[in-house]
Protein backbone atom coordinates (compact mmCIF):
# COMPACT_ATOMS: atom_id res chain seq x y z
CA UNK A 1 0.00 0.00 0.00
CA UNK A 2 1.30 3.30 -1.25
CA UNK A 3 1.44 6.12 1.87
CA UNK A 4 -1.27 8.70 1.29
CA UNK A 5 -3.14 10.68 3.94
CA UNK A 6 -6.34 9.05 3.25
CA UNK A 7 -5.00 5.16 3.86
CA UNK A 8 -3.89 6.93 7.31
CA UNK A 9 -7.49 8.27 7.71
CA UNK A 10 -8.67 4.59 7.14
CA UNK A 11 -6.46 2.58 8.35
CA UNK A 12 -8.47 0.03 10.06
CA UNK A 13 -11.12 -0.54 7.39
CA UNK A 14 -8.17 -1.39 5.22
CA UNK A 15 -6.75 -4.17 7.71
CA UNK A 16 -10.06 -5.62 7.99
CA UNK A 17 -10.58 -5.98 3.89
CA UNK A 18 -7.08 -7.10 3.14
CA UNK A 19 -7.79 -9.64 6.57
CA UNK A 20 -10.86 -10.59 4.92
CA UNK A 21 -9.61 -11.57 1.43
CA UNK A 22 -6.84 -13.31 2.67
CA UNK A 23 -4.79 -10.63 0.95
CA UNK A 24 -0.50 -10.35 2.23
CA UNK A 25 -0.62 -6.55 2.18
CA UNK A 26 2.78 -4.75 3.58
CA UNK A 27 2.38 -1.08 4.02
CA UNK A 28 3.68 1.98 4.55
CA UNK A 29 4.27 2.40 7.91
CA UNK A 30 4.47 0.18 11.22
CA UNK A 31 0.81 1.33 12.82
CA UNK A 32 -0.65 -0.58 10.40
CA UNK A 33 1.18 -3.78 11.60
CA UNK A 34 0.57 -2.59 15.16
CA UNK A 35 -3.05 -2.25 14.30
CA UNK A 36 -3.30 -6.34 12.85
CA UNK A 37 -1.65 -5.73 9.10
CA UNK A 38 0.77 -7.86 7.87
CA UNK A 39 3.77 -6.39 7.30
CA UNK A 40 5.17 -2.75 7.09
CA UNK A 41 8.51 -1.72 5.17
CA UNK A 42 9.02 2.01 5.71
CA UNK A 43 11.68 4.38 6.19
CA UNK A 44 13.23 4.60 10.38
CA UNK A 45 11.24 7.83 11.31
CA UNK A 46 13.84 8.21 14.35
CA UNK A 47 16.68 7.85 12.00
CA UNK A 48 15.10 10.82 10.13
CA UNK A 49 14.79 12.97 12.97
CA UNK A 50 18.19 12.46 13.62
CA UNK A 51 19.23 13.06 10.04
CA UNK A 52 16.96 16.13 10.16
CA UNK A 53 19.26 17.65 13.37
CA UNK A 54 21.95 17.98 11.01
CA UNK A 55 20.35 19.68 8.62
CA UNK A 56 19.44 22.30 11.48
CA UNK A 57 22.58 22.58 12.92
CA UNK A 58 23.90 23.62 9.27
CA UNK A 59 21.44 26.04 8.82
CA UNK A 60 22.04 27.31 11.91
CA UNK A 61 25.71 27.83 11.25
CA UNK A 62 24.98 29.73 8.16
CA UNK A 63 24.90 27.12 5.55
CA UNK A 64 22.15 28.49 3.02
CA UNK A 65 18.99 25.37 2.85
CA UNK A 66 19.22 25.57 -1.24
CA UNK A 67 22.38 24.51 -0.58
CA UNK A 68 22.09 21.57 1.14
CA UNK A 69 21.71 18.38 -0.71
CA UNK A 70 18.20 16.32 -0.29
CA UNK A 71 18.73 13.23 1.29
CA UNK A 72 17.32 10.12 0.65
CA UNK A 73 16.10 7.42 3.66
CA UNK A 74 19.03 5.50 4.30
CA UNK A 75 17.71 2.96 7.09
CA UNK A 76 14.56 1.26 6.89
CA UNK A 77 12.66 -0.84 8.83
CA UNK A 78 10.78 -4.27 8.55
CA UNK A 79 8.20 -5.42 10.63
CA UNK A 80 6.03 -8.70 10.49
CA UNK A 81 2.81 -9.61 12.02
CA UNK A 82 3.25 -13.30 12.59
CA UNK A 83 -0.59 -13.47 14.28
CA UNK A 84 -1.94 -12.12 11.14
CA UNK A 85 0.22 -14.00 8.95
CA UNK A 86 -1.40 -17.22 10.30
CA UNK A 87 -4.99 -16.01 10.05
CA UNK A 88 -4.84 -15.22 6.55
CA UNK A 89 -2.55 -19.28 6.02
CA UNK A 90 0.24 -17.89 5.08
CA UNK A 91 3.70 -18.81 6.23
CA UNK A 92 6.83 -16.83 6.52
CA UNK A 93 10.02 -17.40 5.85
CA UNK A 94 12.53 -17.83 7.89
CA UNK A 95 15.02 -15.52 6.00
CA UNK A 96 12.53 -12.93 6.36
CA UNK A 97 11.96 -12.96 9.89
CA UNK A 98 15.74 -13.25 10.21
CA UNK A 99 15.70 -10.06 8.82
CA UNK A 100 12.88 -8.50 10.44
CA UNK A 101 13.39 -5.35 13.18
CA UNK A 102 10.85 -6.88 14.49
CA UNK A 103 8.47 -9.53 14.44
CA UNK A 104 5.04 -9.21 16.93
CA UNK A 105 3.71 -12.57 17.69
Amino acid sequence: MTASALALSRRDPLIALAAQHKLPAVYFTRDFVTAGGLAAYSPDTLEQYRRAAGYIDRILKGAKPADLPVQAPTKYELVVNLKTAKAIGLDVPATVLARADEVLE
